[in-house]
């Protein structure tokens, strides 16, 4: 009996969760009377077409690969995807998996369907989303929501969809963070205290400094939402969808196209309040300017971590660093501080000390070399192997080119000939770049790195090339972890550093740029290590 897999999919407001039963039981009827067994049915609800992130399909593809099923059964070919790209690509590994996809609208999916119906799909998509975005317009004209929720409302169901009205307890939130930011707390402040009275933010979890603050072009944040001034602005953003992840990003819309009404009956905020909130905002923003201009260069911002909680740490005061969600939502309880120069010192030490400890890196550097060295033989045997296979091919193309000549009918040998044709074409590909690859490290690798380390390290305390010299030290470090201990001003700190940037610092990859100019060092161009015993970025106490 056939083994055949079910899917079904709905999405729109005009669907329900009784439309998959409806599809699972079309399906079913199909398979029972054309004498199949059904193995297992996929399903994804409310979800849309518009993309493969789904976990019913995603599922549905990885049990076809392990061939669990011999067919997959839809409703129509909507249902598995709307998007040209993907159906296609559906298809191509269904066909690989051995897999038929077979519809009850269209029967068994062949490249003509692909096409066809990809592009039907794709067209009905573009055409819903204009009429969908034509009936928000005339929404928001009427002053009903657009579309999404909004802290401070709840959206009523009336005659008309969209109808919001104040949600007096989230009013009073909303009230509360104006008024504690027009009296000069800070946003991180704010949200802290919420937290900590254990009121839920807009998404129901904790709330962030970027919930209150937002980014004032966009209209993002509560600070920054007109809605609380009853003006309601629609379309400033665009929302699409990411073809590599799948995931909503927003584009700011030209200013011409917003789309503005007023809303008195919606005010949350008065206009004074609002004012003040503006005015603090724009004084802030130009210091803040100021401070971007000139403020010093951070050697390892953004790479050290909260031993606790896993965030970030930042600068909570002037020159000490803290966690930031310890600071900014009263999430994780570690306050303790340390000096920046304290960490850099420490760091820059380490990699002097432990780093550069010419045994411990010699041992890493010889099993790292004769890695690299079979890998490089490999490659080296592979040009050889494809250079003899070239020719080979190049004496039978020859042989029946002679054999046309000598009046062998060119049908008998056109399968031979196409053949070798196409495998000729991807040798030529595979050997366009047949340089050989020579070994990488020699003998006194570690010390040659200790030497090198030093000399950058020093770079440091150069004008000229102080910053190249800290994109180089950065490059040589994947973490630095704070955890609290019991002196107060030390906190443990854990360094895990970058094997492979420092082979590449020590292969040569920098050493022209340690003596010289430092921009041409790229230690992206280092080989891409197995995981495996060895090769993992090493952590050291300091």
């Amino acid at each position: 009996m056939t083994r055949t897999a079910i899917y079904a999919r709905y999405s729109t407001d005009l669907q329900r969760d009784a439309s998959i039963e409806d599809q699972i039981r079309v399906c079913e009827k199909h398979v029972q009377a054309s004498g199949g067994q059904v193995y297992q049915s996929y399903t994804d609800h409310a979800v849309s077409g518009a993309s493969l992130m789904r976990p019913g399909i995603q599922m549905l593809m990885q049990d076809a690969a392990a061939g669990r099923f011999d067919e997959v059964y839809a409703e129509a070919l909507d249902r598995i995807s709307r998007d040209q790209e993907d159906i296609a690509a559906v298809y191509k590994r269904l066909t690989f998996a051995g897999v038929k996809l077979v519809t009850h609208a269209e029967g068994e999916i062949n490249e003509l369907h692909i096409g066809l119906k990809g592009t039907m799909n794709a067209l009905f998509l573009s055409d819903l989303r204009k009429k969908t975005h034509r009936g928000l317009v005339g929404k928001v004209e009427k002053g009903l929501s657009g579309g999404g929720k909004c802290f401070g409302y709840d959206v009523v169901h009336g005659e008309e969809r969209g109808h919001r009205t104040i949600n007096e307890d989230q009013a009073s939130i909303v009230r509360r963070i104006f008024e504690d930011y027009a009296a000069g707390k800070s946003p991180k402040a704010i949200a802290a205290q919420l937290n900590k009275e254990g009121i839920a933010g807009p998404t129901g979890k904790a709330w962030g400094q970027s919930s209150i603050n937002g980014n004032r072009q966009r209209g993002t944040g509560i600070l920054n939402n007109e809605l609380y001034i009853g003006r309601l602005i629609w379309n400033r953003l665009t929302y699409m969808k990411n073809p590599e992840t799948g995931k909503r990003v927003s584009k700011l819309n030209p200013e011409e196209d917003w789309i503005i009404h007023e809303v008195p009956e919606l005010r949350i905020i008065e206009d004074q309040l609002w004012e003040k909130v503006k005015e603090r905002q724009a004084g802030l923003t130009r210091k803040n300017e100021l401070w971007q201009t000139n403020r010093p260069r951070n050697l390892f911002a953004y790479l050290i971590k909260c031993g606790v909680c896993g965030g970030g740490c930042s600068t909570v005061s002037t020159g000490r660093i803290g966690c930031s969600n310890a600071r900014n939502k009263g999430t994780c309880d570690n306050r303790q501080t340390v000096k920046r120069e304290y960490v850099e010192e420490a760091v820059l030490g380490s990699l002097r000390e432990h780093l550069m400890d010419e045994e411990l890196c010699k041992v890493f550097c010889e099993e790292y070399t004769r890695h690299m060295n079979e890998l490089t033989k490999r490659h080296n045997a592979s040009l050889h192997q494809f250079e003899r296979e070239l020719e080979k091919l190049t004496r039978e193309k020859k042989k029946i080119v002679q054999s046309i000549f000598d009046g062998v009918p060119g049908e008998f040998l056109k399968e031979d000939a196409q053949r070798i044709d196409s495998r000729m074409k991807q040798l030529t590909m595979l050997l366009e770049d047949k340089t050989e690859r020579p070994v990488i490290f020699e003998p006194g690798i570690a010390a040659r790195y200790k030497r090198e380390v030093a000399r950058l390290i020093d770079r440091l305390n150069s004008n000229e090339h102080r910053e190249e010299a800290a994109e180089l030290i950065r490059s040589l470090v994947d973490r630095i972890v704070l955890t609290p201990s019991q002196d107060r001003d030390r906190p443990i700190i854990d360094l895990e550093g970058d094997l492979a940037g420092i082979l590449s610092v020590a292969a040569g990859v920098g050493k022209s740029t340690l003596s010289g100019d430092l921009s041409e060092f790229n230690p992206d161009e280092c080989e891409a290590l197995v995981a495996g015993a060895g090769f993992e970025p090493a952590t050291f106490r300091l």
